[in-house]
């Protein structure tokens, strides 16, 4: 690795540990994710508890809570503890407005969010994170992992030349690009939204590359093709780099909270012909900034 690799990587793991009290979290990778245990997300969680829970957010970014038997109500509770809920859209035709069902059955040819992605970054105020609970899994040894990826790191690992380059830099994101195929209420408006190439995180102000191949169509500073290359060795950089991932591996009861501001995720549909079922929520986020 180059030296501004080492560097950035350097700076991730070597953080120093949040003292936590009430919980236990164990790191998935040095980079991204960890294991919580410790708290019962049925129950009403304590301040304390709390406090940690968004201070291990903060650090980690993708939370594994395991073990978890809750309602939809228990779901929205916890959800709702660091935001506003978002409803679901375009909103289902019945049943909860919160709640995306998160469905594959043994017949499908392919499955939402099987490539590298952030929810919804066509909408001029994305998400902030969501929270998936996944209840039916494919048979032991037959698949369905998620993939995340950080995208700070994804930024902070870049060349010092191509961070200047990059940082004054927009990118416009197209949900016609990503909502393609897919039978839509002919009442719904489909999001375009230009935002920072390079963000920054609305908590930490760290900086973190915001493009992703599902919603991302160009760089308007650039030339068509200029763009277009330059997007793809960013894709292929969030993609094939190792290093930048975390893999979650769903047992039943498992809910995973992740930030949709600064990781991508994979759903890789790897376990045909076998089912798989879930409930998703996502929380309200804000303008994204540069």
């Amino acid at each position: 690795m180059e030296s501004y690799e080492l560097e950035a990587l350097e700076a991730v793991t070597t953080r120093p540990a949040y003292p936590y009290r009430t919980l236990t979290v164990e790191r998935i990778t040095p980079v991204l994710g960890a294991e919580v245990s410790g708290v019962d997300l049925s129950q009403e969680i304590p301040a304390e508890q709390l406090e940690e829970i968004r201070a291990a957010f903060r650090d980690h970014h993708v939370l594994v809570f395991r073990d978890q038997t809750i309602t939809a109500e228990h779901h929205r509770r916890f959800a709702a503890a660091f935001g506003e809920l978002r409803p679901v859209n375009p909103p289902p035709p019945e049943g909860d407005p919160y709640i995306l069902e998160i469905r594959t059955t043994s017949a499908a040819a392919n499955v939402a969010g099987n490539g590298w992605h952030a929810d919804g970054t066509a909408d001029a105020e994305p998400s902030l994170g969501s929270m998936l609970y996944i209840t039916e899994t494919p048979e032991p040894g037959c698949g369905g992992d998620t993939l995340f990826a950080n995208m700070h790191l994804a930024y902070d690992m870049l060349s010092p030349a191509m961070r200047t380059h990059l940082d004054p830099l927009t990118a416009i994101h197209d949900g016609a690009q990503a909502l393609a195929g897919y039978a839509l209420p002919a009442d719904y408006v489909i999001p375009k939204s230009e935002h920072p190439l390079v963000a920054r995180h609305p908590e930490t102000d760290r900086k973190l590359l915001y493009v992703n191949k599902a919603y991302t169509s160009r760089i308007p500073q650039l030339s068509p093709d200029e763009s277009r290359a330059l997007l793809d060795v960013l894709f292929d950089i969030i993609a094939r780099r190792p290093v930048l991932h975390c893999r979650v591996r769903w047992t039943p009861g498992t809910l995973v909270f992740w930030d949709n501001r600064c990781v991508q995720h994979h759903a890789t549909y790897d376990y045909y012909p076998y089912a798989r079922y879930g409930q998703r929520i996502a929380i309200n986020g804000g303008p994204v900034k540069g």
